[in-house]
C-alpha cells in the first residue's frame, strides 16, 4: 500500500535492479546540477547550481539529460537578445528567481507519475519547444515538453538526437517550403560550414538538387572546401564551394551563374547578412526567393532597389521555432524523415567537440566549451554529454 505521502511512479532501474544510488536521497530526491542565471548578460556570468528534484507525481516525467549542445541561439538567449524567453523560477531552490539555459537536448526518462501514460522508464526524448532549458543534468518535465525519439526502425545516437531539431529541421523546411525545387535545380547559400549549411548540402544530395555554398577564407581552406563538395555529392555532381572573397569578385559571380546554365538559382539562404547577403543576392535568377534565418555578421540587410525593381527577387525570414510550434505533427513527421537519413547515414553529423559533463565537474570546465562555442573559425559543435556514474 501506498500511503498518500508516497506518489505511485514508475522508475528505471539500474543493472542491478536497483534504483540508482548516486542521485537519490533516502526520500527519493534525485540530485541535479545546472548552470543557472539570475539576469539576462554575459555567458561568463551564469553559474553552476546543486539542487534536488522531488519525485515524480501525477503528470510529471523526471529525466536525466544524455546531451545538449551549445547553439548561438543559447548564447542569445543568455543575452537577452533571442525572442524565446526563458522562465525565471525559484522552483531550483534559489532566493531570487533564475534561468536555465539551454533550447535543445536529449533526454532520458528516469520516472513518471501514475498519470502519465505516453512515456515509460528508458524511453530517449528531445524537448518539444525551446526555452525548457537543457544545460542541466536532470528536469522535470512534463509530456507537452517532451518528443519521443522512436526505438525503431531509425535508431540515432544521443549525440544526433540532442541536435536533430534545429540545424537539420532549418535547413529542410527552407528547402521544400519558399519555392519549388525539381531534381537537378540549383540553391546558393553562405554559411555553408554551419550546421544548417552542412545539412542543406546534404539534403541537396539526397534529393538531387545541386548547390554553390559560400564560407569564409580561413586557413585550411581547401581541405574544408574539398569536404563539403563530397558532403554535396562531388563537384560533378553539382557542389560548388567557394570563399566570400572569391565571391566578392564579379568575374566569379558571372562564371558561377554560367555554371547553373545562366540563370542563377531560384533560392539562397542567408545566415550572415550585410555585403555577404548582397554578394549571395547576384546569383539568384529573376523571382528567385532569398530566405533569411541568421545574422551571423551582425551587420543589416541593405538592398539595392534593383533587386527588387529588376530582378523581382522575394525576401522571406525564417525561425524554425515558430514554425514548430505552428506545425507540431509536420514537424513529427519531418523528424521522423530527417532520422531516417541519419540512421542510414545519408545524413552526416557535424563535426563535434564533447564536454562530458559529471557529477564532478567544475563550474569552470562548463563556461570553458561556452567560451569556445563563441569563438569564429572553431569548426566544431560545442556539445555537453552527461555521464551518469
Amino acid at each position: 500500500m501506498f500511503s498518500l505521502r508516497t506518489p505511485l511512479r514508475r522508475t528505471i532501474l539500474n543493472s542491478a535492479g536497483a534504483i540508482p544510488k548516486r542521485h537519490i536521497t533516502v526520500f527519493g530526491y534525485t540530485q541535479a546540477k545546472a548552470l543557472i542565471f539570475s539576469e539576462y548578460g554575459q555567458p561568463k556570468d551564469s553559474r553552476l547550481h546543486s539542487h534536488s528534484i522531488s519525485p515524480a507525481h501525477g503528470d510529471e516525467i523526471t529525466v536525466r539529460f544524455l546531451a545538449a549542445p551549445i547553439n548561438p541561439a543559447d548564447i542569445n538567449q543568455i543575452e537577452g537578445l533571442y525572442p524565446s524567453k526563458p522562465i525565471f523560477t525559484t522552483a531550483l531552490g534559489t532566493p531570487a528567481p533564475h534561468a536555465v539555459p539551454g533550447n535543445e537536448g536529449a533526454v532520458q526518462v528516469l520516472s513518471v507519475g501514475s498519470s502519465v501514460t505516453d512515456f515509460t522508464p528508458g524511453d530517449m526524448a528531445i524537448m518539444r519547444h525551446t526555452a525548457f532549458g537543457t544545460w542541466r543534468t536532470h528536469a522535470t518535465a512534463r509530456s507537452s515538453n517532451l518528443l519521443k525519439i522512436p526505438k525503431s526502425p531509425s535508431v540515432i545516437t544521443p549525440l544526433q538526437a540532442a541536435t536533430l531539431s534545429v540545424n537539420p529541421c532549418t535547413a529542410y523546411r527552407m528547402l521544400k517550403d519558399f519555392t519549388p525545387l525539381q531534381p537537378g535545380g540549383w540553391f546558393v547559400q553562405n554559411a555553408a560550414n554551419s550546421g544548417v549549411g552542412r545539412a542543406a548540402l546534404q539534403f541537396g544530395r539526397i534529393w538531387g538538387l545541386k548547390s554553390v555554398n559560400v564560407v569564409r577564407h580561413r586557413e585550411g581552406i581547401e581541405e574544408l572546401k574539398r569536404e563539403l563538395i563530397e558532403l554535396g555529392g562531388g563537384g560533378e555532381g553539382g557542389a560548388v564551394v567557394l570563399t566570400d572573397q572569391e565571391l566578392a569578385d564579379p568575374e566569379v559571380q558571372k562564371g558561377v551563374v554560367d555554371r547553373m546554365g545562366g540563370k542563377g538559382a531560384m533560392l539562397g539562404l542567408n545566415s550572415v547578412g550585410g555585403k555577404a547577403c548582397i554578394d549571395l543576392c547576384k546569383l539568384l535568377d529573376t523571382g528567385g526567393h532569398l530566405v533569411t534565418y541568421g545574422a551571423m555578421s551582425k551587420k543589416p540587410l541593405t538592398l539595392g532597389a534593383s533587386l527588387l525593381i529588376f530582378k523581382d527577387l522575394h525576401f522571406h525570414g525564417f525561425w524554425v521555432s515558430r514554425w514548430s510550434d505552428q506545425h507540431p505533427a509536420e514537424k513529427e513527421a519531418m523528424l521522423e524523415e530527417i532520422s531516417r537519413y541519419i540512421s542510414s547515414g545519408e545524413l552526416k553529423d557535424v563535426p563535434m567537440e564533447t564536454t562530458v559533463w559529471k557529477r564532478d565537474t567544475k563550474e569552470e570546465e562548463l563556461k570553458a566549451a561556452i567560451e569556445r562555442s563563441t569563438q569564429g573559425f572553431g569548426g566544431k559543435k560545442q556539445i555537453f554529454v552527461f555521464e551518469d556514474e
